[in-house]
């Protein structure tokens, strides 16, 4: 049985935190640095990180659960200007594969819709083939190239994707 759940208490923030660390070190190894790696989990995966989105920045954190354990997550954020950014997407290496993104996908569309949003968007890694696949198959499309600096001379190239509701 699997169900969506959005995440909101401090413990499950701190649950999802190592989730995500689990999740980055071992699928984001053949596209980014190690130190790449421990920074961004630092700066935007970590409980601080999630707890500051989630109090500051109009994020929402949800888990993907199979049989009462989470295999994933997403964040969204409505961004005021009717758009529905996707921070977050991400499955265990065990759950991928099995449709679990496109149900997660489809939740996400639901909560742009329900807020009355036009789209949705997301950044990803031009050098995340296998994700960037799974976002074309889904119907987004590519609207813009973007290098972004993230500190401590690390960089974000990335794909920025949108998808009408």
């Amino acid at each position: 049985m699997t169900e969506i759940k959005r995440l909101l208490t401090d413990e499950e923030l701190r649950s999802n935190a190592e989730l995500a660390a689990s999740i980055w070190r071992e699928h984001f190894t053949s596209i980014i640095t190690p130190e790449q790696i421990e920074y961004m989990l630092e700066q935007f995966q970590s409980f601080e990180a999630m707890k500051r989105q989630t109090e500051t920045e109009h994020y929402e954190y949800y888990g993907f659960f199979l049989d009462g354990e989470q295999q994933g997550y997403f964040a969204v954020a409505d961004k005021g200007d009717g758009t529905l950014f996707l921070s977050k997407l991400y499955l265990r290496r065990e759950a991928r594969g099995k449709g679990y993104a496109s149900r997660m996908f489809d939740r996400i569309k639901e909560i742009g819709r329900e807020k009355g949003l036009s789209s949705v968007w997301l950044t990803v890694n031009r050098r995340n083939d296998s994700t960037v696949a799974v976002y074309r198959h889904w119907g987004m499309e590519v609207i813009r190239e973007q290098c972004a600096d993230i500190g401590d001379g690390f960089v974000m190239d990335d794909y920025v994707f949108s998808l009408p509701l």
